[in-house]
């Protein structure tokens, strides 16, 4: 992969590439979960930060046999099992339980594809419908490596068995290696059944091995993600150009346009429309919601029929109820903004609880930080606040006020008055402009 990041951690949708296999295992409710790391992958545990997980360290790299082997001392003998790979992020449970399901206990089950190119792959070797070897393409005939059913490495077996093929495995092979592979050879001596299961398409059980493979397998998922959301009705300017980092839940007629991405958990009420070039993440949008160009939307969330942009951005903490507009180039922080408010243009609203019926004017700044600490900031319903105004916080805003365009004001404006907060203005006669010297 050219890089200090483990493979297993390199980010698929924005999630490890370890973590897509590691939820895939979770809808199949496998009882233990054990994975095996390499040396130097320390940073794999933590990183996946999973309590219920077994781990079991490979200190040398002696081949997928070996590291089978080391998860096997806490496998009960009765267990069936699945052997997966964490750079294979883009099997279906759909696909494992299929395999499952055809796989008795004392059977063994590979999952295989037909590939057009099957170059670099072991091949499966079949007597009928029954597989008799896999072997590995430094080690293949001319004839074996004509074949374009290739095992894809996932394979299920019973526990007792498997430990027992594992002990008796050996590396007199080109790579020198200890091959899980191999233990087909030894089911098929012992008369054991070995099933060949097709999965679907070469897509699902790419494996990844360098950044273009991880890039091809991005638009793989996001083009799976995309067709399940437009069979549930949700529409897309362009399918190809977007990106869904997490969970994006929507309603009825929702639509978003290109360039959108959404990144964590998201959920977009019905109707709403996502305009072009916005990122959002961990949000809730209600209904009837635009969000125009070029937002920014972390940690929010809005009521019904809410506008939102162009250039906007709203930061954690930020709810908006509903019918309200936050314009173009405004910033809204920790903050509540009740029906019907409007904060247009220019303007940033800070640790403040802004009442129903509320228009901010331009270039308004809500002063919350004084170096050391954040002040809140309480406005009014019916409020009118003119443009460029400071509102040093703490401070309270009366119901129905109205704060005069150009004001700083650092002490509570009453209820339905105009409040004013300027020097007074003064004109110089006579006064030059300075000259550059010479």
């Amino acid at each position: 992969m050219r890089s200090d990041l483990p493979k297993v951690l390199q980010r698929l949708a924005g999630r490890p590439l370890l973590s897509h296999v590691l939820a895939t295992v979770g809808e199949i409710a496998a009882a233990d979960i054990c994975v095996v790391y390499g040396h130097g992958g320390e940073v794999v545990p933590e990183a996946i930060g999973d309590d219920t997980l077994r781990w079991a360290l490979q200190a040398k790299q002696l081949g997928t046999g070996h590291a089978v082997q080391q998860a096997m001392s806490d496998t009960p003998d009765e267990n069936q099992v699945l052997i997966l790979f964490g750079d294979v992020p883009l099997l279906t449970p759909g696909t494992l339980f299929r395999l499952l399901k055809q796989t008795g206990p004392d059977d063994v089950a590979i999952l295989s594809v037909e590939l057009d190119d099957p170059t670099g792959y072991g091949r499966i070797v079949r007597d009928g419908d029954e597989v008799t070897g896999i072997v590995e393409q430094k080690d293949a005939t001319d004839a074996e490596r004509a074949i374009a059913e290739i095992n894809t490495g996932v394979m299920v077996c019973p526990g007792g068995k498997l430990r027992s093929w594992l002990n008796d495995l050996g590396n007199d092979n080109a790579q020198g290696e200890y091959y899980l592979t191999d233990v087909v050879a030894m089911a098929v001596a012992e008369g054991i059944n070995v099933k060949g299961i097709k999965a679907d398409n070469g897509t699902e059980v790419m494996g990844i091995n360098d950044k273009k493979q991880l890039a091809e397998a991005e638009r793989a998922l996001q083009a799976r993600l995309v067709d399940e959301l437009m069979a549930q009705g949700v529409g897309f300017a362009d399918p190809a150009r977007v990106d869904i980092r997490g969970k994006l839940e929507c309603g009825k007629d929702v639509f978003i346009d290109v360039n959108a991405v959404f990144e964590g958990d998201v959920s977009l009420g019905d109707g709403t429309i996502v305009e072009s070039n916005n990122l959002i993440r961990d949000s809730q949008l209600g209904s009837n919601t635009v969000i125009h160009p070029n937002c920014h939307i972390e940690g929010a969330t809005t009521g019904d029929s809410c506008e939102i942009g162009p250039f906007a951005r709203l930061r954690p903490g930020t709810e908006l109820a509903n019918n309200v507009k936050v314009g173009n180039f405004v910033e809204v922080k920790k903050s509540t903004i009740a029906d019907g408010s409007k904060v247009n243009h220019l303007t940033y609203i800070g640790d403040t609880e802004v009442g129903t019926g509320v228009n901010v004017g331009a270039g308004t700044i809500t002063c919350n930080y004084d170096g050391a600490n954040k002040h809140k900031t309480r406005i009014g319903n019916n409020v009118f606040i003119g443009s460029g105004v400071n509102l040093v916080a703490p401070l309270e805003i009366g119901e129905g006020a109205t704060i005069g365009a150009g004001s700083t004001i650092t002490k509570p404006a009453p209820d339905g008055q105009l409040t004013l907060g300027r020097t007074k203005q003064v004109t110089i006669k006579g006064w030059k402009k300075p000259s550059k010297e010479t």
